[in-house]
């Protein structure tokens, strides 16, 4: 056990590090020793357990790959499927009442999703994306890999720029991997949007904060003022990277449609 739960037969405390045994096909855990009290036969049911206030990007992927949060591929496919004719996606802001609802919503829903097609502005949704990356408890590309995207995306020939990142990239955790790689994807279909009038650059500055961050949860003023236009630098290096690059990490991505 890594996080502490509750028997699902005497209903007190399995603790950290303690064996446990679960059902492989309706997930009730119990401590052993409860084993002979098991219910039976057991009801397999799918596991919609709400999601975590907060977390890396871990705690919300899924069990198998590509490690692409749900949440994550559900607003993405929702912003694809009716915003790509909205101007300044990403960059207009939503009703941050709304933003904070729906977050709110997702999270506590956990794989069991309601669907985003109610939320009459697209934006609102843009914002809960971006509200989502940016609450986890580090950014996509990690603390402790922050200073080699940081000097990768420095390196001023690009074929060495690409060389460069293309091997830090390769060293995130496999959840932030996928999901960085999902969204690149994406961002470049936004930045393709003529309508959407939101080139590399424009998404860049959005997007720099939200996944590049700081290289603590901590950072002085003086990281957070030299952080800043380094962290748009390594969002459109990484956009500059070809897409097959990235198509490598998640496939055509016909698995991560809700």
């Amino acid at each position: 056990v890594i996080r502490p739960e509750s028997c699902s037969v005497c209903g007190s405390r399995i603790r950290f590090g303690k064996a446990a045994v679960k059902c492989r096909q309706c997930q009730l855990l119990l401590h052993p020793k409860c084993r002979e009290q098991c219910p039976s036969p057991c009801a397999p049911r799918p596991r919609h357990h709400a999601w975590p206030r907060e977390g890396v990007l871990a705690d919300f992927a899924p069990p198998t790959p590509p490690l692409v949060p749900a949440l994550v591929v559900q607003c993405v496919t929702e912003v694809e499927t009716r915003g790509l004719t909205e101007t300044g996606l990403y960059r207009v802001p939503g009703a941050e009442q709304l933003v904070r609802e729906w977050k709110r919503r997702l999270l506590r829903a956990g794989g069991a999703l309601p669907a985003l097609g109610s939320v009459a502005d697209i934006h609102v949704v843009c914002g809960v994306l971006k509200d989502f990356l940016r609450g986890l408890k580090e950014p996509l590309v990690t603390f402790s890999l922050h200073p080699a995207f940081l000097q990768a995306a420095d390196i001023p020939d690009d074929a060495a720029c690409g060389t460069a990142l293309r091997h830090v990239v390769s060293k995130l955790p496999p959840a932030n991997r996928d999901t960085l790689a999902f969204l690149m994807l994406h961002l470049l279909r936004v930045s393709h949007s003529p309508d959407c009038k939101m080139d590399v650059l424009n998404l860049s500055r959005v997007f720099g904060p939200t996944l590049v961050g700081h290289g603590s949860a901590n950072p002085t003023p003086l990281a957070i003022m030299e952080d800043t236009p380094r962290q748009c630098k390594v969002v459109a290096r990484l956009l500059s990277l070809p897409p097959d690059f990235w198509r490598g990490f998640v496939g055509k991505e016909q698995n991560l449609v809700p």
